[in-house]
């Protein structure tokens, strides 16, 4: 028997046999009661006939089915109709992807074709274990200089970079998805306003960035089942592109919205509220998410992802639970950006954990002589600014309100300004040797 052959009885088969149908039995919040019907946890059901509306299994038991949707509820009743679709919720996957924009559950929206013809892939992938990864060696550029001189970003290693809101996180993404050498760029934008959404894909990403890119877009406004999703979704993108053997730049803004994402739902669940009114299954989640981010045996996921801070707190829970699992974070100052300081990154509030690992020893007396002379005009800088400081008081001050200047200039950057990995740390070099009163 030839294998269309047999495909076409196979289709045959299926096509035979009886649908199975359950009824929505009620409708209470983010939840939906499902009778009459078999399921697994996490696999999805199509609720209704004309305009049928995807939902997730969260629970089961005598009862029937808890289940979460991922579109709206408006007009659902009890007795609507409920079908299994199969198993969990799958993607499609492939190298058309590269320039598009899907929604929280991976389907198209940007008005291209159909990604009907492409492989799909189930969302959930476990991630390489401990000891299959590749131990992180190799500096990934972002163009950013404050970023890969200051802070370097490994290929492979996830950061986080924290901030309030409106200080410039998503600017700086997009500065890196146009500047950074990785193969490709998956960006999911999590919670963000409608309004922003274009703005970001036409103006800070641009056609360049957005041709090597694929963005991942859930809106403050979807259910908050497709907003957790699209970090998932967004993820495995990236794993596929990894598994393919390429180096993947992931950004993700922002984790905070995921974990308010999985906060209403596990609330609606009747979970206790926990830190700041987060459930239990926020801080379980997090790991999950972040894991599957760093390298394998086949490519690497460098994983960005920005931390909305509430009140510029760094105690925030949600930031203090992902700085303890990332591999360094970059801090933001809302000081810095009210004052027209581009990109706004603080540098001595902000650390790698790699960056032993990814530079030379010169490299890396260089930065620290940097962030010496900062420190160095920190501490003096209120002094300087009354005209109370004595030149001559202290020699580490002496070259740091020399060398001022040189390093404002090194840490302000234009968003179309993309800086090479060589010329970062040539421009480094020059600008630490004013300060030459420093020990290095």
């Amino acid at each position: 028997m030839s294998v269309l052959t047999e495909t076409v009885r196979r289709t045959a088969l299926d096509a035979a046999q009886p649908m199975a149908l359950g009824r929505v039995t009620r409708v209470l919040g983010l939840q939906v009661q499902v009778s009459g019907l078999s399921a697994a946890i996490g696999d999805v059901v199509s609720i209704g006939e004309r305009s049928p509306v995807l939902a997730e299994v969260a629970a089961s038991g005598p009862a029937g089915l808890t289940c979460l949707p991922l579109g709206s509820t408006n007009g659902l009743t009890a007795g609507v109709s409920v079908r299994h679709t199969g198993g969990p919720l799958e993607i499609h996957v492939g190298e058309q992807l590269l320039g598009r924009v899907v929604d929280g559950i991976g389907r198209p929206v940007d008005g291209g074709p159909s990604l009907a013809g492409l492989d799909k892939v189930g969302v959930n992938l476990t991630p390489p274990q401990a000891l299959q990864r590749p131990r992180i060696n190799h500096q990934i550029g972002t163009g950013v200089r404050a970023v890969d001189a200051l802070t370097p970003l490994g290929r492979g290693q996830r950061l986080g970079i924290m901030a309030g809101s409106g200080v410039g996180k998503s600017s700086l993404l997009s500065m890196v998805a146009r500047g950074t050498d990785a193969d490709v760029s998956v960006i999911a934008l999590v919670g963000e306003r409608g309004r922003e959404v274009r703005e970001f894909i036409e103006n800070d990403l641009g056609p360049e960035g957005l041709a090597r890119s694929v963005v991942v877009v859930a809106t403050s406004d979807a259910p908050p089942v497709e907003r957790l999703r699209a970090a998932f979704v967004a993820t495995r993108i990236a794993e596929w592109f990894r598994d393919s053997g390429r180096h993947v730049m992931l950004m993700m803004d922002s984790l905070t919205r995921v974990a308010m994402a999985q906060r209403e739902i596990g609330l609606s669940a009747g979970e206790p509220p926990a830190t700041r009114g987060y459930p239990p299954s926020v801080f379980a989640l997090l790991p999950q998410l972040l894991e599957r981010a760093g390298t394998s045996p086949d490519g690497s996921i460098t994983g960005l992802y920005t931390v909305l801070i509430e009140g510029d707190d760094l105690q925030d829970p949600v930031g203090d639970t992902a700085r303890s699992i990332l591999d360094g974070h970059i801090v933001l100052s809302r000081r810095l950006a009210t004052s027209g300081h581009f990109p706004a990154i603080d540098v001595l509030e902000s650390i790698s954990r790699v960056t032993s690992a990814v530079t030379t020893v010169d490299q890396r007396a260089d930065a620290t002589r940097m962030r010496r002379l900062m420190a160095a005009h920190r501490d003096v800088r209120e002094l300087v600014e009354i005209g109370a400081y004595v030149n001559g008081a202290d020699v580490d001050a002496d070259a740091a309100i020399s060398a001022m200047p040189a390093m404002d200039a090194f840490l302000r950057q234009d968003m179309d300004d993309a800086s090479p990995l060589d010329t970062t740390w040539a421009q480094l070099r020059d600008v630490v040797g004013t300060g030459a009163g420093v020990a290095r």
